[in-house]
Formats: structure tokens, sequence, C-alpha cells
């Protein structure tokens, strides 16, 4: 329990928490982090071993990535970076839809120890506004169809997922495309001609935008050694070393949920990844028996579909390989659980808490037995210390108190 992590500290091994310093900790095991500073999460990443073939599928064109072609593809993209001059600091915009290309992006920016900062393709152009002028991103990634909300930014922009002789000339006015995406993977990398900034754990690797539920949106700075911790969760909760697995993709990647496990976590464990480029639960379902996979991300409206629809999924799709589904956004109540465990008595269900301030997972239930704790958010994740607070007076609350939740760990934000 936790008190073999904590030497000199008294710990309840029933709730984890301490009374000397009033706060809880972790029950689950420490990730192990690496020890050497000058690193970042892309190459963190990639010099992870693993069993692995396919990176990603995209759901409605099957096409594939191999690990192989993904690894060439951020190194030839970060290449052309460079070229162009992103240099480590610099805030790169990310507008785009969920697809393979996503996490390409991504890891070629921070390689360089530039920054991406993502926003959502439904924001207006003046909430988009706002935040290029709060990031001041130097260089955009977009598809055709989303130009319009930046191109009054006058941002080189690099299109995504077409050939650039394929684009309307009335679609490119007011904007500058400086080259496309698949350009830019088809060139040979050239690490020797790369300017190679020292990037380090320390050093910010994406810029995300809250959702302002409480107020207006701002934006969080988190570190590659934040993502890289991470990395570690989601490889150490979904036991992902024990065999290859295969993930749907149903949340969006530029919210931290999709970025850090989809565009990153899971692609340390060699597990496959089938994007849907927008949600719909036939594709979904669909996607499952095509591809056989093992792990369904969802959010409780999701859930309650699959539970009240039963008997016609169950007969209609092949759900046969489906052992894991995962469930955010909102805590499970107790009829919603054992209806679901009752009509898919094979499938596991699983509960997470986050927050973009905290690089997604702070809390989670990682079995059955803890998902049946009604109501609960589950365990601290892995190295996760807590506290409730009272909000008023700033006092530390002891156990079974209601107050705000204080994180601390090293998931948390710079």
């Amino acid at each position: 329990m936790a008190q073999k992590n904590y030497s000199g500290l008294m710990i309840d091994p029933r709730s984890g928490f301490c009374r000397s310093n009033s706060t809880f900790y972790s029950k689950r095991n420490s990730i192990p982090l690496p020890s050497n500073e000058s690193l970042d999460v892309t190459t963190f990443i990639s010099s992870r071993a693993h069993h692995g073939k396919t990176a990603f599928i995209d759901a409605t064109t099957g096409r594939r990535l191999s690990f192989t072609e993904v690894w060439r593809a951020v190194d030839s993209v970060a290449s052309c970076l460079s070229d162009i001059g992103i240099r480590k600091g610099h805030v790169v915009l990310l507008l785009s839809p969920n697809s393979i290309f996503f996490p390409i992006v991504c890891l070629s920016v921070m390689s360089l120890g530039a920054i991406i900062t993502t926003t959502n393709p439904l924001n207006t152009t003046r909430e988009i506004s706002k935040q290029i002028a709060d990031s001041k991103p130097v260089l955009a990634f977009t598809i055709p169809q989303l130009i319009p909300k930046i191109g009054h930014s006058n941002l080189p922009i690099v299109l995504i997922g077409e050939d650039l002789h394929s684009i309307p000339p009335d679609s490119t006015s007011n904007s500058r495309i400086v080259t496309t995406l698949e350009s830019m993977m088809k060139k040979e990398p050239s690490k020797s001609s790369r300017i190679k900034e020292r990037v380090t754990q320390d050093d910010t690797a994406t810029l995300l935008y809250s959702s302002g539920t409480t107020g207006a949106s701002k934006g969080v700075v988190s570190s590659h050694k934040n993502l890289i911790a991470m990395v570690q969760t989601v490889v150490s909760r979904f036991r992902l070393e024990e065999g290859e697995q295969t993930f749907i993709c149903t949340v969006p990647m530029f919210h931290i949920y999709g970025l850090a496990a989809f565009a990153t976590g899971l692609l340390a464990s060699g597990s496959t990844v089938v994007v849907l480029s927008k949600f719909e639960i036939d594709e979904m379902l669909l996607a499952i028996g095509k591809y056989s996979a093992t792990y369904l991300p969802l959010v409780p409206p999701i859930l309650v579909a699959l539970v009240n629809n039963a008997d016609h999924i169950k007969k209609k799709y092949n759900l046969r390989t489906l052992h894991s589904v995962l469930s955010g956004g909102a805590p499970l109540g107790k009829d919603l659980i054992e209806g679901f465990v009752e009509k898919y008595s094979t499938v596991t269900i699983l509960q997470g808490y986050g927050l973009t301030e905290s690089t997604g997972i702070g809390a989670s239930t990682d079995s059955l037995e803890e998902s049946r704790r009604y109501g609960t958010a589950g365990l601290l994740s892995p190295s996760m210390e807590a506290r409730i607070v009272d909000p008023e007076s700033g006092e530390v609350l002891p156990v079974n108190r209601t107050g705000e939740l204080w994180l601390r760990g090293p998931t948390i934000m710079k």
C-alpha cells in the first residue's frame, strides 16, 4: 500500500490519507519517470520498445499507418518545419477534426521544442481569433474547409490531407498556403541539416485551452514532463505491456483526453488506434467489428444509448472482441452501470476523471469492482496527491468532508 512509497508518513491504507499533512496519496503503484532532463516527449515515445505493427487506421477510408511510417513522417515533417524556420518556443496552431495525421503534426512540432496549440473545429471565427491573439502562433495546420476560420489572421498555412493542386482557387483567398502535410511527409528526413535545439522535460510542449465552463477559456501550459508522465499513466492503466490492443478513437484529439491518449500515450504502447473523423454511433459500432477493437472510450450519453438499444445493437453488430469501455465526463449511476453489465456481460466498464490542467487522467476506476463504488471518480492516478480544501477559509479538510479538490503530481500543468 501507500505506506511503502512514502517512508516516515503514517498513511491510512484504506483511504490513502495522511493525518499529519492532510494529504491523500495515490494507492496505485508509482510510475517510473526518466531521469534524463534533456528529453522531449516525442523522443521518449519513439524510443519505447513494443511489438505493434499498425499505429493508426482511418475508419472511413481504411488507410493505415504503420509505426515505421509514423516515425518516418514525424522526422520528415520536423525537418520541413525546421527548414521554414520553426524553432524552440514557437507556437504552432492545429485546427483539424480527428485524423490519422493529427498525431504526426503534434509529435513533429514538439520534437523541435516548439509548442502545439489545438482548437475545436466547431469554434466560431471569433473564438479562434481570440485564441490566436492569446497564443501568438507563427504557423497553422488546417484542412481546406476550415481555412475561412483563420484566413483573416494572415498566418502561413500547411494544408492537411489534400493535394495543393486540387484546392479550388477561391478557397485560398486571403490565406497564405505554404505547402501540404502530404508534401512534407514525402520529403526525405534530414536530421543533419535540422537545427536541433536542446529540449528539456521542463520546456513547454502544449498550450491547450480549457473549456471555459466557469469563465473565459484559458490557455493551459503543459510541459514535456507532464506528457511523459501521462504516457506512463496511460500505459500502466490499461496494462498495455501485456499485448497489443485496438482502441476506437471517438473523443476529439484537440481535447487533452484525445491528445494524451490517442496522439501520444497509446502510440508508446504499440496499440492500434482506429480514428473516426467525426462521431457517428453506427460508424463506431461497425468499426468495432471491422477492426476487432478491444477498447471503446465514450461519454455517458453514448453508454445510455448502448444500454437502451442493446438487443438491436447485439443483433446488428459484431462486438465479440470488445472487452472494455471507458467512460468520462460525468460519473455513472448505479442503474446505468448495472444495466450495462447485464446487457454486455463480457465487457468491463471503467471510468476516469481528469482536467486539461492535469494533462488527462487525475483519478480513475481500473476494474469493474472499482466502478461499482457508485458515484466515485475512482482512485488517484499513480504518483498523484490530493487535498480537500475549504474554498472560503483555505482550511485543509480531513476525510469525508466536502470542499475544493486540489491535485499535485507529475502531470499537473506548469
